[in-house]
């Protein structure tokens, strides 16, 4: 038993031991997160976008005196930037002239890793005469993003958070994806307001609940790609797979370049014209000798009394059991050669008297002589 329980312990430990490298895997995206954006002619969202790529190459450095000296370099032109939303996860480029006196862009950057946008809780259901209820929280459409408090992470941290500001003022980041708007909502968390919880609202987390992107984007159609992928300068280029390649053998064979005759309609939504009769292959017919099998092809115009007439007729060529019309009567049972035994009689009775007999015969009186009157 202590040796199950200890081969056990081992697995757990080695199962604790591989989560953080695969977490730090998966959760290894970094870019410049946009904290402030003074230039209103750029097009870029404070906290939601992250820049990066920039002139078609990955930023892969957090250094933020490279990124200036490429901005630098493209003064009296344009620059060219990838940038990263949160809201739908989707990537787009922006370009627009860098000014020659100030080569500048106006915008205060981070270098965050893109994870932080999935510490995002949605808001599901808000109990009336609540905190949250009084606070002005709504459900289905707000998303708390964050507090100036300070850095909320994981699905217990903004639980952690409202505990330590029992009876105090909390200020959360919400935003609303009907609206399109952030707020900055101030709410004062207690478990004496009437009901449970210290909010009175219930709070999704996960990706199910991440931020959707905005209602003004078009919806993508089925089969459309769902995230969009930018191409840098420095990464490998990986060919894709529902592009052909241009030495791989084509799977469609080529169009026929016969001409087809005046008497063929075309449609429209066919990249070639079909075959003419000329170029079709013509079948060759059967062997001399053989005898062709007819075939019962049922015309178009039939309905359904005449299959189900049909399918009676065929059955009853099928069944095997005579009619007793033309039934033949049965044979007789053939003669047996041999001659049954004769049966066995029971014995005659004897005929010496039995001893009742004589019993009865002696308890009988003698008759006596005859008397004659005189």
């Amino acid at each position: 038993m202590s040796t199950m329980f200890g081969a056990l312990n081992r697995f757990i430990s080695r199962l604790d031991s591989e989560s953080p490298s695969q977490s730090s895997r998966d959760r290894s995206a970094y870019g410049f997160q946009v904290l402030r954006n003074k230039n209103l002619e750029i097009s870029i969202e404070p906290w939601y976008d992250f820049i990066v790529g920039i002139n078609g190459r990955q930023v892969d450095s957090p250094d933020t005196n490279l990124f200036a000296t490429e901005i630098r370099n493209c003064a009296g032109a344009s620059v060219n930037l990838t940038l990263w939303n949160a809201k739908g996860s989707r990537s787009r480029n922006i370009n627009f002239p860098v000014p020659t006196p100030s080569p500048t862009l106006g915008i205060t950057l981070q270098w965050t890793p893109l994870s932080v946008t999935e510490d995002v809780w949605h808001v599901l259901d808000v109990i009336a005469y609540s905190p949250a209820d009084t606070a002005g929280l709504l459900p289905y459409g707000d998303y708390i993003v964050g507090t100036p408090e300070g850095n909320v992470h994981g699905e217990a941290g903004l639980g952690e958070l409202v505990e330590d500001y029992l009876g105090r003022s909390l200020r959360l980041y919400v935003y609303n994806h009907e609206y399109a708007v952030t707020r900055l909502v101030t709410l004062t968390p207690s478990r004496n307001w009437g009901g449970s919880g210290a909010l009175g609202c219930v709070l999704g987390f996960g990706a199910l609940h991440r931020l959707p992107a905005p209602m003004t984007e078009p919806i993508a159609g089925p089969g459309e790609t769902l995230f969009e992928t930018a191409r840098f300068s420095n990464e490998e280029h990986r060919p894709s797979s529902t592009q052909p390649q241009p030495n791989s053998p084509s799977v469609y064979p080529p169009p026929p370049s016969a001409t087809p005759s005046s008497d063929i309609l075309v449609p429209a939504s066919m990249a070639s014209p079909p075959p003419s009769s000329a170029t079709l292959p013509t079948a060759s017919g059967p062997p001399k000798g053989a005898t062709r099998k007819p075939r019962n092809v049922a015309a178009s115009n039939m309905t359904f009394d005449d299959y189900f007439r049909e399918g009676e007729q065929k059955s009853k060529e099928e069944d095997v059991a005579p009619s007793s019309k033309n039934a033949a009567p049965l044979p007789p049972p053939p003669k047996s050669a041999k001659s049954a035994p004769s049966q066995a009689k029971s014995p005659e009775p004897s005929a010496e008297p039995s001893i009742e007999e004589e019993k009865s015969k002696a308890a009988e009186p003698e008759p006596g002589p005859e008397s004659t009157d005189g």
